[in-house]
């Protein structure tokens, strides 16, 4: 049996030098970071959803709430992982996972195979198992203005 999972992420984009900008569990040099609870590593946030959304276990509000202080700071890649785990649980293991970032900042481009590796190390795929590409809004809207960012994922997940 194979299923589908879909996620979304939004942060904003805030001029923050003391805190990292962070993306597939890289820390990004940017003069920007990303406003959130968490490390607001919004390729990671898509991704965990996706997998969550995947084997039908709600969103990573539930298991992480914004508003609890015990989890502030924490690192998105221990949420994947968690994630990961829940659906190892039921029988579920990743088969790939497609990412689309949109915004202006940082560019994906001269990162990517970065990116790409580190998103693969955190969910335990082969490299050419995982995707990260990106597009901009052409200029309409928030994302357009560069007051944020967006992400969208996909992944496949198979029962045994």
């Amino acid at each position: 049996m194979i299923r589908v999972g879909n996620g979304i992420d939004f942060h904003k984009l805030i001029q923050e030098k003391f805190r990292p900008l962070m993306l597939a569990g890289v820390e990004v040099k940017s003069e920007f970071a990303f406003l959130g609870h968490s490390d607001a590593d919004v390729i990671l946030h898509a991704v965990a959803d996706a997998i969550l959304g995947a084997a039908a276990l709600g969103d990573i509000g539930q298991y992480y709430p914004d508003h609890d202080a015990s989890i502030k700071d924490i690192s998105s890649s221990i949420i994947v992982k968690k994630c990961l785990a829940l659906i190892g649980e039921k029988g579920w293991k990743l088969i790939n996972v497609d990412c689309t970032y949109v915004g202006d900042h940082p560019k994906i481009s001269p990162i990517r195979s970065e990116l790409i590796r580190s998103l693969a190390s955190i969910v335990a795929l082969p490299e050419d198992a995982v995707s990260i590409k990106a597009t901009t809004s052409e200029g309409m809207g928030a994302l357009g203005r560069s007051e944020g960012v967006m992400v969208m994922a996909t992944v496949l997940i198979e029962k045994d």
